[in-house]
């Protein structure tokens, strides 16, 4: 009977099993110079009129002393300018620790938080990076929520960003 419960709530509640994803994979590049430090990255969706529609996430150094990371979030000047001055650091499911070169995912579902019910429309994805003693990148994937079927889409960076891959899954 436990097995099977399971099967029956979805069944029953056609609207749980379709929930909408975003998955998110970032590329962070392996960059070889003598003073390496890992990149600040912010992602989230913005609308067309540049207006923020969801906060994704915020990779930063939150073991600095005397909370001195915080001081660097302002080279993520894009993040920066439409969502960093109007909040306070740490947030709670969006921040965490920045991250090693590599591909990252993040998976995002329609109904819960950050994404909430994300209204009907044109978005794009945006993710920044910037890097002490390195260059500071901005990729924007531009999406259309929810998504009518499966879809992935690429974007490159050419330096402290790699590959961006947005997949939507209805």
């Amino acid at each position: 009977m436990k097995r099977i419960a399971p099967t029956l709530l979805c069944a029953l509640l056609p609207g749980l099993a379709a929930a909408a994803e975003l998955r998110v994979e970032v590329e962070l590049p392996r960059i070889e110079v003598s003073d390496y430090r890992r990149p600040y990255v912010a992602a989230w969706l913005e609308r067309p009129d540049n207006s923020v529609a969801a906060r994704l996430a915020l990779w930063y150094d939150l073991r600095m002393r005397d909370d001195e990371g915080k001081t660097w979030l302002k080279d993520l000047r894009q993040w920066w300018r439409r969502i960093g001055r109007d909040i306070t650091v740490p947030v709670d499911g969006m921040t965490s620790a920045t991250r090693n070169p590599g591909t990252h995912a993040l998976t995002f579902t329609s109904g819960s938080a950050p994404l909430g019910m994300l209204a009907a429309g044109e978005y794009r994805l945006v993710v920044e990076a910037a890097r002490e003693h390195g260059g500071r990148e901005v990729v924007s994937v531009p999406l259309q929520w929810p998504p009518t079927q499966a879809s992935r889409l690429d974007a490159d960076g050419e330096r402290e960003l790699g590959r961006i891959a947005v997949e939507l899954i209805p």
